[in-house]
């Protein structure tokens, strides 16, 4: 139990800074769908998609091979400095290739017209790539607080260099010009749009390499040629996994441009997609923060302790955190959708959708230990490859099968689908090479509770004309699902105050 209390704590400080991060750059949604048209704002999110896959590429599972391999080293700084110089060779030649081949490739994207905007994002992408390692660095040494600093330091360049662009700019070029035109008006001003998104995501991400200087300076560089390639042949299956999994979770974004002859309205219906799983994205926030925490504590050194216990009380309160957020989100919809301008309201049908399926793909992510304990990553890359073609297809048969303008839907259900299936395959497979003793009876009453109070609160006890009583009611529906799950594993302090109450009622 020492274990899983230390990987709550670690989950707590890496959670603060990815989901305050997050929903501080998720606060940016709204400004961008006040301001930008659908079409516009589809093309930011469009765009992103495909940055986050040449992330993953540039990464090619070198973070978690890092892990791996500097908890079994007597040299972990070799095996650091290692990894540094592989990732920051290639992130500079993506850089150079990308500069140099930057109109075919923008025509490959389809917008050929922008190719700034490609440019931008390419080198963002290659700058990030190489800071990921430097981060983890600071994960295998525990030093959560920096991390996290450095991460929220990040946010918030990019959150006021955008309100700077994008708000205080116009006005101050309309009043001052000669204050700002020595860089605004270069590249068209106001009208330059969207593109001072990718301007201050260039800029914070430079900034914040500088900050990773001293993870980077004052170490005795060493390569080790035979290391690398030890790495590499751990770290390969995970990038097939992690490609197939990233173009799994932006797949529609990446293909309704490519499913649709009008380009305005697939991109209109790329932002209003983009928009609204947005607001579910809070399930990909807490997943997000315990990986930061879990991928440390699963390959850290036990010293001969059996760690079963930890791993399955771990999956069974993922599971509970998750349920908890999806119920959240999903009670106060109807004032979260206010974050996003009325014409995106019509995809807040895609929410409930997506939030399941983000938690599919969190357990999915927790079932993954056992092939990495195992060094059997290649099964991460098949269950990766299965999803990935099983929602290449469903896209491409859902999405044009709905049309315009609500194909995204198909999108959304393609997900649920995949993760879903990928979710059951993981843990039947792995009952065979590392079978853990998972609390199933448990983790299914939770899962049951939860779908009763989600049909109660949307659809018994929904008063429209109230909406007051509405979200009393489901306040309490809340309530009561943290009540019974404080019961049954006899949280402290709670459990004990329940107990009392229900004496003295009775």
């Amino acid at each position: 139990m020492a274990g899983v209390k230390s990987l709550v704590k670690d989950t707590a400080i890496y959670g603060m800074s990815s989901i305050i991060g997050r929903f501080l750059n998720w606060c940016l949604v709204p400004l961008y769908v006040y301001i930008f048209p659908t079409e516009e704002y589809g093309i930011v999110s469009y765009l992103y998609s495909f940055t986050a896959v040449a992330l993953v590429v540039l990464n090619y599972g070198m973070e978690t091979g890092f892990f791996r391999f500097a908890n079994k080293s007597e040299d972990p700084d070799k095996v650091y400095t290692t990894s540094l110089l592989s990732v920051g060779f290639t992130s500079l030649l993506f850089m150079i290739l990308a500069t140099i081949f930057i109109a075919p490739l923008s025509e490959v994207l389809q917008l050929p017209m922008h190719k700034d905007y490609v440019w931008m994002l390419a080198i963002v992408v290659a700058i990030d790539a190489f800071s990921n390692l430097p981060f983890a660095y600071l994960r295998y040494k525990n030093r959560a607080i920096r991390f996290a600093a450095i991460k929220m330091l990040n946010v918030g360049l990019n959150i006021g260099l955008n309100l700077f662009f994008i708000l205080a700019c116009p006005w101050i070029d309309d009043n001052y010009p000669y204050l700002i035109g020595w860089f605004y008006q270069a590249p068209g001003g106001a009208d330059f749009g969207i593109g001072w998104i990718f301007v201050a995501n260039f800029i914070s991400s430079v900034v914040i390499l500088l900050m990773l200087l001293p993870e980077l300076c004052g170490l005795k560089y060493r390569f080790d040629g035979a290391l690398l390639r030890r790495m590499l042949r751990y770290s390969w299956p995970l990038l097939v996994l992690g490609v197939a999994g990233i173009m799994s979770q932006n797949m529609g974004q990446m293909i309704i441009p490519y499913l649709f002859e009008d380009q305005q309205a697939a991109h209109s219906m790329v932002g209003i997609y983009g928009a609204n799983i947005k607001i579910a994205i809070v399930m990909v926030m807490f997943t997000q923060a315990f990986r930061y925490a879990y991928e440390p504590f699963i390959f850290a050194s036990n010293k001969g302790e059996d760690k079963s216990q930890s791993y399955c009380d771990a999956m069974k309160f993922f599971v509970i955190f998750g349920l908890l957020i999806f119920l959240g989100v999903m009670y106060f919809l109807p004032l979260l959708k206010h974050f996003v301008s009325e014409p995106y309201w019509e995809g807040l049908q895609v929410v409930p959708i997506m939030m399941m399926a983000d938690l599919f793909f969190g357990i999915f992510f927790n079932l993954s230990l056992w092939y990495k304990l195992t060094d059997r990553t290649q099964w991460g890359m098949y269950f990766s490859l299965f999803g990935f073609v099983l929602m290449f297809g469903l896209n491409v048969w859902l999405v044009p099968m709905i049309g315009v303008p609500n194909g995204y839907i198909g999108s959304a259900w393609a997900a649920f689908i995949s993760y879903f299936s990928m979710m059951l395959l993981s843990y039947f497979i792995g009952r065979r090479y590392y079978p853990l003793p998972y609390d199933l009876k448990r983790m299914g009453l939770y899962l049951a509770l939860a779908v009763i109070n989600f049909f109660l609160g949307e659809y018994v006890l929904n008063f429209s004309s109230m909406m007051w009583l509405t979200y009393i009611l489901r306040v309490v529906l809340l309530l009561d699902y943290i009540v019974v799950v404080a019961l049954l594993e006899n949280v402290p302090f709670i459990t004990p105050l329940v107990k009392r109450l229900i004496s003295k009622g009775g």
